[in-house]
């Protein structure tokens, strides 16, 4: 029996993103966080409890659950990612949402046209745009990540639309 990834050749990409939201706590950070956040609610849930408030141990309870459902929910929608891989043929960006489902479009890379931030200070989004319809990628990275990213993706289709005789 023959494998069918094996079959189909290899792409070659001239151009190869993964875009994703940045996430500034660690998963060892979050269970740090999280044990202390823990010890604070279970330390002051038993000074309330040896002074008689022993109800209020419960809501000290809550809180630890709902900072932890907070974080989860909070890495869930860090899990989005965006592909941006320019073939020798198309430019194609794939989209996975957290829930895992790709969304695919193929652009004509002769024909699409980048536009971005021209400044770091500007909340303007990255829009590819081809035969008059526009794409946003990119809604999640900061402006100055923007702007980086706009002119990589622009080199790269300069690159991609020279003559053959003019790369190197």
């Amino acid at each position: 029996m023959r494998d069918k990834a094996a079959e189909q050749p290899t792409q070659h990409w001239h151009f190869d993103a993964r875009l994703t939201p940045h996430r500034s706590l660690s998963a060892t950070g979050f269970w740090l966080l999280m044990a202390l956040v823990s010890a604070i609610s279970f330390v002051a849930g038993g000074a309330f409890w040896a002074i008689g408030a022993w109800p209020i141990v419960g809501f000290f309870g809550l809180d630890v659950l709902l900072v932890y459902a907070a974080f989860r929910f909070s890495y869930r929608s860090g899990r989005l990612a965006e592909l941006v891989q320019l073939s020798d043929d198309e430019l194609l960006i794939s989209r996975i949402n957290p829930r895992g489902k790709v969304t695919r479009w193929r652009l004509q890379p002769y024909w699409v046209r980048v536009s971005a931030p021209e400044t770091a200070d500007s909340d303007a989004p990255l829009k590819l745009s081809s035969h008059g319809k526009e794409l946003v990628i990119g809604s999640f990275l900061t402006a100055a990540e923007r702007v980086a990213f706009a002119a990589a993706l622009r080199g790269a289709l300069r690159e991609h639309r020279a003559p053959i005789v003019d790369r190197p």
